[in-house]
């Protein structure tokens, strides 16, 4: 598959992180906001699509406290705090809660979601709460299942259909950090069908 030569993503790299809106950049470069479990690979992510180690991959479930913002030079990819991790304080938790939910409510940049899951996993109720307390803004999103090597072809290929079904979700793709998979696909859908269009529509 070819990619748009402007859509490369050679140049990611870390910008800076924030805790509310008033410490997001204040430009007006469209943003994809990256979000799923705590061990669900984001940051793994992140480094596949950058093809470098930019982003922290902690053993320890829940290190993303942050919203942090990764520079490519069209658009950012935000990494944001890792949900269904449950060893931290009621209070920092709903500090990271209100964080992530005042970002996807209100930040203009926002131009669509990756959803981040292990492919092993079934979509869950925290994923679908997640869409429906989105439907509002009409926010477009894409589930990328993860650790794709875990599983053999055909069962992955399965697992992408299974989640579709639960999901409702039109666009499923599969990446795999360890045999370096999945990423440059998933980098030419995020532009060609996000990114592009809402900096067509801004000029």
């Amino acid at each position: 598959m070819n990619r748009p030569k402007d859509a490369r993503n050679s140049k990611l790299q870390f910008l800076t992180s924030a805790v509310n809106l008033q410490g997001c950049p204040a430009d007006k470069l469209p943003e994809v906001a990256i979000i799923g479990r705590s061990n669900a690979g984001k940051s793994s992510l992140i480094n596949g699509i950058a093809n470098s180690k930019i982003a922290l991959v902690s053993g320890t479930p829940g290190k993303t406290r942050l919203l942090n913002f990764y520079q490519a030079e069209r658009y950012r990819l935000v990494d944001m705090p890792g949900y269904g991790f449950a060893a931290r304080s009621g209070h920092e938790q709903h500090s990271w809660r209100q964080m992530i939910e005042t970002y996807l409510a209100a930040r203009a940049n926002l131009v669509g979601l990756l959803i981040v899951m292990d492919i092993r996993r079934d979509w869950s109720r925290d994923e679908g709460d997640l869409l429906k307390w989105l439907a509002p803004r009409e926010l477009p999103a894409a589930v990328v299942a993860t650790k794709a090597d875990k599983l053999a072809r055909s069962p992955a290929l399965a697992r992408v259909r299974e989640i579709k079904k639960q999901s409702g979700v039109e666009t499923v793709m599969m990446s795999s950090a360890l045999k370096k998979e999945g990423f440059s696909e998933l980098e030419e859908f995020v532009y060609l069908q996000w990114v592009k269009p809402a900096r067509e529509k801004r000029t």
